[in-house]
């Protein structure tokens, strides 16, 4: 007997708590309207329109046209993706302050002679093959392009990766 009323008080239990999930369920979606779409946005408040600067071990370094809208992804894949070890838990962004002036970097696509001379170990010779080169090819796209430059190989590029830029 005392088996049987045990029974029947679970029973009685799993039909409520059956009950109280089902009215919370049609409760909820009365609720719902389906008529407004949720939007998540992650967007700053600010439009966002200008040029990025993508460096590091992407495959093609260089200023991005940069319009609202555009994710992470989408920029990396306008630098050509990523290339060599690229740390993927730990990408840096960073935006400079209104007014503050970051260092100018050399545009090897519009640079004089004497502004490539500048550069760590760009002496007059290869200033000179930098210029002739971009006369015969046209305009650099990426700054990995002067690995291709005559006398510039990846040591020489290493020392002026973070300096120079290219444009169109």
């Amino acid at each position: 007997m005392a088996t049987n009323k045990f029974s029947r008080v679970w029973t009685l239990l799993i039909f409520f708590l059956i009950a109280v999930i089902v009215v919370s369920g049609v409760i909820v979606w009365l609720r719902y309207d389906r008529g407004q779409p949720v939007l998540i946005s992650q967007s700053p408040t600010q439009e966002l329109r200008g040029e990025i600067y993508i460096s590091g071990t992407v495959k093609n370094p260089g200023l991005y046209p940069l319009t609202d809208g555009d994710s992470v992804p989408d920029l990396i894949r306008a630098a050509g993706g990523f290339s060599g070890n690229a740390d993927l838990s730990h990408i840096e962004l960073y935006i400079p302050e209104a007014g503050k002036q970051e260092p100018q970097k050399i545009d090897i696509n519009r640079a004089e002679l004497w502004l490539l001379e500048a550069l760590p170990g760009i002496a007059e010779t290869k200033a000179r093959a930098i210029i002739t080169y971009r006369e015969q090819y046209g305009p650099f796209r990426n700054i990995n392009e002067l690995t291709k430059v005559e006398g510039i190989g990846a040591s020489i590029y290493e020392q002026i990766k973070e300096l120079v830029t290219v444009s169109d």
